[in-house]
């Protein structure tokens, strides 16, 4: 039975990836640093499946503090998953953090990586690394981050790529575009636009919704990822992963608007500093790779969500979604955001929280 090691397992993309390695018949180590049998009901949730399947073990800790090469043993394939996401967040004191989770977490594990024999590190990396590249943005094209979530996830790239060639490690680069879909993170535009809708809130939107974003289910993620571990022409590739139609966020919000059955009442608020104004992924070279087509688009995909949203208020002992109204922020808050927030609101941080 092949060995897959999953970092940032119980995070939004990360258990989904376990939950199909495991239903392929792989076996499944997987490594975070939030403990589903802790105070996060989040990680409890995201991995009430697969704690259940005799063929995953879970490893809790840090990447930078855990006994790496005993987990790493014997595994064939490694997905790399976690990181600190959000383009907010690394402006001011949190930048430290990044580096950490994003750089330093990263040259462990890859350091850890060498002599196993593994067959595939894949590593997941973000949109957000493109920043001001014009659109279709190329895997050869530019890369110009408008953000410091972008520059340490363009900086861990170049790790990846630099094991490979001192190393030799078996690489491939990922980068996601605009995930979504069950289990998105609370701080992430859609589940938090779905809860307010569900709440009869109005939504809030960064700027005057004309951003345009290559919206990616979930699933389709997973799909590709599977596909670059596996397949041999996927190894020392940057790929692009993307739901390959593009829209607004004005035009999201009608498409959602007719998913919970009314028109969401939106209020605007200051755009986000490091925003991309467009992401339109050029899809090319990961079809002809991976043989990978998105399947699974805006309207049906939401509609997913909104069903395991509805599910998932219902569950006891999870946390609440904010009921805050934005017309009533306290004067202590400058910006529109959930208290602690990482994410962006659109989900350029596609990266698991760092295991």
């Amino acid at each position: 039975m092949p060995l897959a090691v999953v970092t940032g397992c119980a995070g939004f993309i990360g258990s989904h990836l376990v939950e199909r390695l495991l239903r392929s018949g792989y076996a499944v180590r997987g490594i975070d640093r939030r403990s589903p049998a802790g105070g996060d009901p989040e990680a409890r949730f995201n991995l009430s499946g697969a704690l259940r399947h005799p063929g995953f073990e879970l490893h809790v800790g840090d990447l930078l503090e855990l006994d790496l090469p005993p987990i790493l043993a014997g595994a064939d394939y490694i997905l790399h998953l976690a990181a600190r996401p959000g383009v907010r967040g690394g402006w001011g004191d949190d930048f430290d953090a990044y580096v950490r989770d994003n750089l330093l977490a990263t040259q462990r594990l890859l350091r850890a990586c060498t002599g196993t024999g593994v067959r595939r590190l894949v590593l997941a990396s973000t949109s957000a690394v493109y920043g001001a590249a014009p659109p279709p943005q190329r895997e050869r094209g530019p890369t110009r981050p408008l953000s410091p979530y972008g520059v340490t996830k363009l900086a861990a790239e170049q790790l990846v790529r630099m094991y490979g060639r001192q190393h030799g490690l078996r690489w491939t680069i990922l980068r996601y575009f605009t995930v979504y879909g069950p289990r998105q993170r609370p701080d992430m535009a859609f589940r938090r636009m779905l809860a307010d809708a569900q709440a009869g809130r109005p939504v809030r939107v960064y700027g005057d919704g004309s951003q345009v974003r290559d919206f990616t289910y979930v699933d389709d993620v997973v799909a590709a990822t599977v596909l670059a571990m596996r397949l041999p022409q996927a190894a020392g590739k940057t790929l692009n992963v993307a739901g390959g139609s593009p829209v607004s966020l004005r035009e999201a919000l009608a498409v959602l608007g007719e998913v919970v059955g009314r028109s969401p009442r939106v209020v605007h608020v200051p755009p986000t500093s490091g925003e991309m104004a467009v992401t339109r992924a050029a899809m090319d070279r990961t079809r002809e790779c991976l043989g990978w087509q998105p399947r699974v688009g805006l309207a049906e995909g939401l509609s997913r969500q909104w069903t395991w949203l509805q599910r998932r208020l219902l569950q006891d002992g999870l946390p609440a979604e904010r009921d805050e109204d934005p017309e009533d922020r306290g004067p202590g808050r400058t910006r529109w955001e959930e208290p602690g927030a990482a994410g962006t609101g659109w989900g350029e941080g596609e990266g698991e929280e760092h295991g």
